[in-house]
């Protein structure tokens, strides 16, 4: 048996789910932009997934930019843009941070 919601209770429940829908949309997106900027990792320094996701995690913290706007610039880097400087910086030093830390090689 349904119980009988009042019309306002609908709505709300209704406005509540369209915004639950699209704050799980955007997750998604920025996961898979996430996951994008893994591969170019993956295939630029031949690091594992989880060494590439490490290093966008880093970057992302010591530049205290988002890590889907981190994903962005890097999947432009692969397209041909130029990864602005702090960036670029925080990327390499991520690398060479990593590289010490295993002292075989950052992709271990």
């Amino acid at each position: 048996m349904q119980r009988s919601v009042p019309e306002t209770g609908r709505d709300a429940e209704l406005a509540r789910l369209h915004r639950e829908n699209a704050q799980l949309r955007q997750a998604i997106a920025s996961h898979a932009r996430v996951d994008q900027a893994i591969g170019v990792l993956i295939a630029t320094y031949e690091v594992s997934s989880a060494a590439g996701f490490e290093v966008l995690r880093e970057v992302s913290q010591h530049t205290n930019v988002k890590l889907r706007t981190i994903a962005e610039a890097v999947i432009g880097w692969a397209l041909g843009r130029k990864l602005p400087q702090p960036l670029a910086e925080e990327l390499e030093g991520a690398v060479e941070r990593r590289q010490e830390r295993t002292g075989t090689g950052w992709w271990s």
